[in-house]
């Protein structure tokens, strides 16, 4: 459920219609819904209701400051993969000891700045980054509190640019090596290896395989125990899926059934339970804002080009990833409609939105929403084509803000800077052609 609902003709965020935003935004700009963050929190943390469980949200799928902020204050932590988004959780008023610090290449830097905030876990994904988090917390005369991550070699049977739990993905630590790791851990100098964490990928479809995920994570803690290792955190990760209005998708398991599987699992091992939801907390808080610049009838299809292009909105090129496309004005319930493909204007023939889609008849100028964009759309997006930014817009009933401006040209331009054996070199700035 999201708070994106026509009314009176015209399709709204919350009390606040779209067309307003975009005049005062321009396009391409995202939008986000207060109500359906909310919403998505309170469901999601309503289902683990009688466990120790600390609800981190994976900042990578949207790490604008007002979104974090509006999570924070429902009493989310945060999952950070980097300083950047380190910073932007404690400036967001995330408390350090409900931040989480994962990824595979952390540098010493991170390290260091994680260890002073005073958070509450490093999830360790390496035997060389171990010993490393060592050698910095002995220098800041701390003791790290960490986690390990394993994989545990599950298929998460989802797409395979986000699949992280296979033998051949680059995350975690094999299952099988993780007594060697304990055991070296407890000669390591100012570590404190107390949790284990897992992550199997994203945009799980099916519940079976958190189930082995999580019974393979629970013969594990048992076995660990019995060589006297302390076990107190299980960072069982995100990766629940979300619906995107892709007919072909099975119906898609609840938050319910996914703590009934944490239950199952590991609910009676007495371990303090970190959660990483991110997109299933922010996908569908948000929309893609676009308008159409031209109708082109090609030999044998239709193109609406829009003003947004795969540096806005990556996934569909990344990924092939499906997003409902809708006109901000609602279409008749009987009206016509034909088969379109819905472009951007990037040099790329993977700069694409949809094939095929079914929409009632556009003209120049009129505007559209690529749903469910909340997750992995600005947080991915790039200048590419030197493009500016889009915009961010957060929504709270009958208000919106705009939470991340569009840079101008010129402030893209200022960030860049000829060196001195070419900016010596360049001819004068030509004189003004007039009467």
């Amino acid at each position: 459920m999201d708070h994106f609902l026509y009314r009176d003709g015209c399709l709204c965020a919350e009390d606040v219609p779209i067309e307003r935003i975009a005049a005062a935004a321009g396009t391409p700009v995202y939008v986000y819904s207060t109500a359906t963050l909310e919403r998505h929190y309170r469901v999601f943390t309503a289902a683990f209701r009688g466990l120790d469980a600390q609800v981190c949200y994976a900042v990578k799928a949207n790490g604008n400051l007002a979104v974090v902020a509006t999570l924070a204050g429902l009493g989310a932590g945060a999952d950070v993969v980097s300083l950047g988004e380190l910073e932007i959780a404690l400036a967001a008023g995330v408390p350090a000891a409900r931040i989480v610090f994962s990824g595979v290449g952390k540098s010493e830097a991170e390290m260091a700045a994680a260890l002073k905030a005073g958070i509450l876990q490093i999830n360790v994904e390496s035997e060389p980054e171990l010993r490393q988090l060592s050698r910095v917390a002995t220098s800041l005369g701390v003791v790290a509190p960490a986690a390990l991550r394993i994989n545990p070699d599950v298929d998460a049977l989802t797409h395979e640019k986000i699949s992280t739990g296979r033998k051949e993905n680059k995350f975690g630590i094999e299952w099988t090596a993780a007594h060697r790791v304990f055991g070296e851990a407890a000669q390591l100098a100012n570590i404190r290896l107390a949790g284990i964490a897992v992550h199997i990928g994203s945009q799980l479809t099916r519940i079976e395989p958190f189930l082995a995920a999580f019974r393979r994570l629970r013969d594990l803690v048992v076995m660990l125990r019995t060589d006297g290792h302390t076990i107190t955190t299980l960072d069982l990760g995100g990766g629940l899926g979300v619906p995107y209005g892709d007919q072909s998708l099975p119906e898609l398991p609840s938050p319910d059934a996914y703590a009934a599987a944490v239950r199952h699992t590991v609910g009676d091992l007495g371990c303090r339970l970190i959660l990483e939801p991110g997109r299933l907390l922010v996908a569908n808080a948000g929309i893609l804002v676009t308008r159409v610049l031209y109708v082109k009838e090609g030999a044998t299809r239709t193109f609406v080009i829009v003003d947004a292009g795969m540096n806005d909105l990556l996934r569909p090129a990344l990924y092939d990833a499906y997003h409902a496309i809708v006109p901000l004005i609602e279409p008749a319930p009987d009206g016509e409609q034909c088969e379109m493909d819905v472009v951007g204007p990037v040099c790329e023939t993977s700069d694409t939105f949809g094939i095929g889609r079914l929409l009632p008849p556009v003209a120049a100028g009129d505007g559209l929403a690529l749903r469910t964009a909340g997750a992995y759309g600005a947080a991915m997006a790039s200048s590419y084509n030197a493009r500016p930014l889009p915009a961010e817009v957060l929504v709270n009933g009958d208000r919106f803000a705009i939470v991340s401006a569009r840079p101008s040209l010129a402030e893209m331009m200022a960030r860049q800077r000829l060196p001195d054996w070419l900016a010596n070199a360049m001819p004068p700035a030509p004189a003004e052609v007039g009467p």
